[in-house]
């Protein structure tokens, strides 16, 4: 079975909590906003693409896989 990738639940929360926009994200990460918009809506994410939003969120990647409420 092919990898498809990995949902991030957390990663709109992340980007809400530091009052970014989706295009400053995706800037500050070389993500495609519309990818950027794709994965906070449900769709996987690379795990290339889980670092660079990680690194550009300044969070660690298991952060933006948990759910919110899962989150302290």
């Amino acid at each position: 079975m092919p990898f498809n990738g990995i949902a991030l639940p957390g990663l709109k929360p992340a980007r809400l909590r530091q009052a970014m926009t989706q295009e400053q994200l995706s800037t500050r990460a070389k993500v495609g906003r519309a990818t950027l918009a794709r994965i906070e809506t449900g769709a996987p994410a690379a795990p290339g693409t889980i670092r660079k939003l990680a690194d550009a969120l300044g969070v660690e990647p298991d952060a933006l896989m948990a759910p919110a409420e899962q989150r302290g």
